[in-house]
């Protein structure tokens, strides 16, 4: 039976960081005892530091499971972890990415709660981490937790059993809708089967809708595709313009980060944390064009864009990108869209404030 091992709470709060001022809540830290859990979050000590990528009815409690600590341990090679290192608001046994699915509920002592999304994963997370590279690290292992809507207010306590009193009827894991807008390929039979789901968040469903516009006009660049908020700034260009890969480097596994800067010495706009860029490839002269999204994964900054980009066994842009585009070679790149968290930081520090 799958249990709640810890519940974490934690305010946000100013980092200083890189020069700049970050509003951040990811340090979450064990209670004890009940605690009241209420439409928007745990009461009594728990908050959001920016409702933009988080919080609000379909991001009220964030879950992360005890069998991807272990991993991390392995991978990170760390024994350095307690419970809320992820900024997660319940650590548990069980429960994990493959076998939950977006829709399905689940009773936790009082409390009655309904999976509406993964976790976007915010850069802020390698800060608590301080792993540079944590954000990427979260999709390209696809293991990224996911958050609950609290459809019963109610007392929850560490050692409470979760009991699934519903199965969503699409039966689509956690997993599988991340990798689903994250990884290369967003089948549309897979999109329409997403947003079949009525507990899909607003800003995922956003995505989807997104997504199968531009597949639908034959690839072009249509909406924002990538990971789209309610709302959200405008991109700073329509269309295309031509980036130089000016780096590229072959990160843990088969993960590939680029470098892309302009070729004309104009700034490029300075991109907001987890913000997506499209790339449209040409893998062949004969062959049409493809249209990839991917994740922003540095810092915002207006001298070049990094991305990092997870090859698929059978991908076929992944395989050009990894074995076929150089340094110095020109990509289409559009400007960067959506709203949502998932860049990376440089190492830093935390105290507990």
């Amino acid at each position: 039976m799958p249990s709640l091992l810890s519940v974490n709470v934690g305010m946000s709060w100013n980092v200083a960081w890189q020069g700049r001022t970050v509003r951040a809540g990811v340090w979450k830290y064990p209670v004890h005892g009940p605690r009241m859990v209420r439409r928007l979050n745990v009461d009594d000590g728990d908050g959001q530091g920016d409702l933009a990528g988080h919080g609000g009815e379909h991001r009220a409690v964030f879950v992360y499971q005890m069998d991807s600590y272990r991993y991390w341990r392995r991978q990170l090679g760390r024994d350095d972890f307690t419970h809320g290192q992820f900024g997660e608001n319940f650590t548990v046994d069980g429960l994990s990415d493959q076998e939950v699915c977006i829709g399905d509920r689940f009773r936790i002592g009082q409390a009655l709660f309904e999976v509406t999304q993964p976790r976007v994963t915010c850069y802020r997370v390698g800060i608590r981490m301080n792993e540079p590279k944590m954000a990427a690290l979260l999709v390209a292992h696809g293991r990224p937790g996911f958050y609950f809507r609290v459809l019963q207010e109610g007392e929850v306590e560490s050692g409470d059993e979760i009991v699934r009193i519903a199965a969503s009827p699409e039966h689509m894991s956690v997993f599988e809708i991340n990798a689903l807008l994250y990884m290369p390929g967003h089948p549309r039979d897979q999109l329409e089967r997403a947003l079949r789901i009525p507990a899909l968040s607003p800003g995922w469903r956003a995505s989807f809708e997104s997504l199968l516009e531009q597949e639908q006009s034959g690839g072009a660049l249509t909406g924002n595709a990538g990971l789209a908020g309610v709302s959200g700034p405008a991109p700073a260009w329509q269309g295309f313009r031509p980036l130089r890969v000016s780096r590229k480097v072959h990160e843990n596994g088969n993960v590939i980060s680029l470098t892309l800067e302009p070729i004309d010495g104009r700034a490029l706009a300075e991109a907001l944390p987890g913000q997506f860029v499209v790339l449209r490839l040409r893998p062949s002269a004969n062959a049409p064009a493809l249209f990839r999204s991917y994740s922003l994964s540095s810092e915002p900054s207006s001298e070049s864009y990094r991305l990092s980009i997870k090859r698929e066994a059978h991908g076929v842009a992944g395989a050009y990108i990894d074995e076929k585009l150089q340094v110095g070679d020109i990509l289409d790149v559009s400007a960067a869209r959506g709203v949502a968290e998932g860049s990376l930081v440089a190492p830093w520090s935390p105290q507990r404030p």
